[in-house]
């Protein structure tokens, strides 16, 4: 039985991604999960797998050597997947130093525990060992808007926000560590993600919250800014090849081939709500396109991001399985059932932080 050592895993992608691997492995895994538990960090993302024999829960901070130290002597880890990260490109313009010291300092931690837990006296590593690194493509920097240019796993670092540099910074740690100590790792860059469990600070959650309840809809600049977007689930499938079937010391890129400008997005989740809820729900009356406000742009904000997954799908068999449309239609469909879990979420702190945030231009 394979031991996980997943981090940040009651995050958004680190949650769906614990689901997915019981979902595929069931009792043939065990999972430990280390997560400071942030604003971001919910163990209601969890609930139905807290009482499994084969899950466990630390909470502890990424950047607590010590800490991090006694899960690896407490346990004989075969992979860790960091998911554990700083990840809202605002928070990282108000508040750049939480994101070098979680990003940078945090990731550094992780690679010397595993380092320590792993390696052998000859300065070889224990055999079956990984250490997968969960990156973004904003490490990138931004693509022309009507190029056909696209983010390969040879494209230059460029990162232009607090986020996506202290992230750029994490990921050179990582190779670092694997062309000085041979280190066993991979780095995977995924796009943009959107599903279940998303806090809604992120773009598409965000919408799907604020239309229901009648709220104004902010869209920054003239709302023409590129993103790919990749379905939760089709990111852990990824992952978990990765892990299995990647090679050692190599980068590869999870994209999901569906750009679309912001604007775009709003739109497509106005209309899908409005087909997905029944004409006795009052909300249906004010989910109208009047919602949408342009406020002010994000500073250094990337103009497009697209991510080309050719070399996953050519050594590992990879590629993305949900279209936009499904995806937007079961991603609404879950918040639809899980009503109590926005409202939990979207309480106190977060209300005072969406009001500095979104003032109107």
């Amino acid at each position: 039985m394979k031991t996980y050592l997943v981090t940040g895993g009651a995050g958004f992608i680190g949650s769906n991604f614990i689901h997915y691997m019981f979902k595929k492995y069931d009792k043939d895994i065990r999972i430990i999960n280390v997560d400071v538990l942030t604003y971001a960090g919910n163990l209601e993302n969890l609930k139905s797998i807290e009482k499994r024999d084969n899950y466990s829960f630390v909470k502890a901070d990424i950047c607590d050597k010590e800490a991090i130290r006694s899960v690896f002597a407490d346990n004989d880890i075969d992979i860790v997947v960091h998911f554990a990260a700083e990840s809202h490109v605002d928070r990282s313009i108000k508040n750049p130093e939480v994101f070098v010291k979680t990003n940078v300092v945090g990731t550094a931690v992780m690679l010397n525990c595993a380092r320590e837990a792993w390696e052998l006296s000859d300065g070889t590593y224990k055999e079956g060992k990984k250490f997968l690194h969960v990156s973004t493509d904003e490490v990138y920097g931004s693509l022309p808007e009507d190029d056909n240019a696209f983010f390969y796993e040879t494209s230059p670092y460029q990162p232009h926000s607090p986020y996506s540099a202290s992230k750029a910074s994490s990921d050179m740690l990582v190779k670092a560590y694997m062309d000085t100590y041979r280190f066993p790792a991979n780095i995977t860059n995924c796009s943009n993600n959107y599903g279940p469990y998303q806090f809604p600070e992120k773009l598409i959650p965000l919408m799907i919250n604020n239309a229901l309840t009648g709220k104004k809809l902010p869209v920054y600049g003239d709302g023409k800014n590129v993103r790919d977007w990749l379905y939760v689930e089709d990111h852990a499938k990824g992952i978990d090849m990765v892990i299995n079937k990647g090679r050692l010391f190599e980068t590869y890129n999870i994209g999901g081939h569906n750009e679309k400008q912001n604007i775009q997005i709003v739109n497509i989740i106005l209309d899908t709500l409005r087909q997905m809820l029944p004409d006795s729900d009052p909300r249906k009356e004010h989910i109208t396109k009047d919602l949408i406000t342009y406020v002010e742009d994000r500073k250094g904000h990337d103009r497009r991001y697209a991510i080309a997954p050719d070399k996953i799908k050519a050594e590992i068999g990879w590629e993305p399985e949900t279209c936009f449309e499904e995806g937007i239609k079961k991603t609404i469909a879950w918040f639809f059932e899980h009503e109590d879990w926005m409202k939990n979420v979207t309480s106190g702190d977060y209300q005072k932080y969406y009001q500095e945030m979104y003032k109107e231009g």
